[in-house]
C-alpha cells in the first residue's frame, strides 16, 4: 500500500486520508451506507482514501460517519409516480413514438429498429 497517502490527522490533505482499502472501522463511503439503509444526512466528510493510478491523479473515495448517518427516506407514491413518469420518458422514441420496451441509448436518440431501418429491412 502506499504510504505517501497515509494521514490520519489531516496534516497533508486538510482532512483524515487513508489508502485504499485502509479506512478505520465506522467510516463508510456513500455505496456502502447505502447497502445499509442509511445516507449521510447532511453530514461533512469525514475522510478520504487515495488510489494511486498510473497516468492520472489518484482516485478519491470520500468517507462519512456511520454514527451520524440517517435512515434513507422511504419512497412515497408521489415519489414512485414520477420515477414511473421519467422512465417512461426514456423508453419511447421520439421517431416512431412507439414504446421500445427499453431504455433508449442516448448515443442513438431513437430506438434501435429506427436507428437501424435500412438493416431491419434487410433482414
Amino acid at each position: 500500500m502506499s504510504a505517501r497517502f497515509w494521514d490520519p490527522h489531516g496534516t497533508k490533505f486538510g482532512i483524515p486520508t487513508y489508502p485504499w482499502r485502509l479506512a478505520p472501522d465506522g467510516l463508510a463511503t456513500r455505496r456502502q451506507l447505502r447497502i445499509r439503509g442509511l445516507r449521510p444526512g447532511g453530514q461533512d466528510i469525514a475522510a478520504q482514501v487515495l488510489r494511486p493510478r498510473r497516468r492520472r491523479g489518484p482516485l478519491t473515495a470520500y468517507l462519512y460517519r456511520v454514527d451520524l448517518a440517517l435512515p434513507v427516506r422511504p419512497m412515497t407514491p408521489a415519489r414512485w409516480a414520477a420515477l414511473a413518469k421519467a422512465n417512461a420518458a426514456r423508453r419511447r422514441c421520439p421517431e416512431c413514438h412507439q414504446d421500445a420496451g427499453y431504455i433508449i441509448p442516448p448515443t442513438l436518440g431513437m430506438c434501435v429498429t429506427c436507428a437501424y431501418s435500412e438493416e431491419q429491412r434487410a433482414a
